[in-house]
């Protein structure tokens, strides 16, 4: 079963990084429905690294503003939430409860650079889950990283123990911008069938 156009429109055709957000608040039950679409997206090894901090109060919105670079301030200040996505670096510490393959949790906590080379790529890709599960649930989403992620992560991953990948700032917007889509790479520039 596939999507129809409505779906695909929602995700990826009329979907556009927002300019500006309107005074709609995204509630904490909003969150928790994102997440519960975001954590059922496959990583390798069922490992799902990612972790999120969603900034949703004025003051923890104030801490991060140091961290931005000057073209990101606008658009984090305003945003109803901003999601800080990261990866737990010990990750593989979940795995017997996330795995049943057995020594799956020594394969990681053997070999730092497999585990950080793991935490990072499926991180990511729990990421983009995040992205497009808020899409999907009729938010935008604008992803950043012009920032200081060692700034992120002394002031609010440090208690854990996680690491900054890029930002996200979620809310809604009036429909799309004024200005047209930024131009894509088509199929022949981008993409080999061997």
């Amino acid at each position: 079963m596939a999507l129809d156009d409505a779906g695909l429109d929602l995700l990826f055709r009329d979907a556009r990084t927002p300019v500006a957000w309107n005074d709609r608040p995204v509630g904490q039950d909003t969150l928790r429905r994102l997440y519960d679409l975001v954590r059922l997206g496959p990583t390798s090894g069922n490992c799902c690294p990612a972790r999120f901090v969603f900034i949703t109060t004025e003051g923890c919105r104030e801490r991060l503003r140091p961290a931005l670079s000057a073209g990101n301030v606008q658009r984090v200040m305003t945003a109803p939430v901003t999601v800080i996505v990261a990866h737990d670096p010990l990750f593989f510490d979940r795995m017997d409860t996330l795995n049943a393959a057995p020594g799956v949790r020594q394969w990681f906590a053997a070999d730092v650079g497999l585990a950080e080379e793991t935490a990072l790529r499926n991180g990511t890709l729990q990421g983009g889950y995040l992205i497009m599960a808020a899409r999907a649930l009729g938010l935008s989403a604008l992803p950043l990283s012009g920032f200081d992620a060692a700034m992120v992560e002394e002031g609010f991953l440090s208690q854990q123990g996680w690491q900054a990948n890029f930002l996200v700032c979620l809310g809604y917007t009036d429909g799309p911008p004024s200005t047209p889509r930024a131009p894509r790479l088509d199929f022949d520039d981008a993409c080999v069938v061997v």
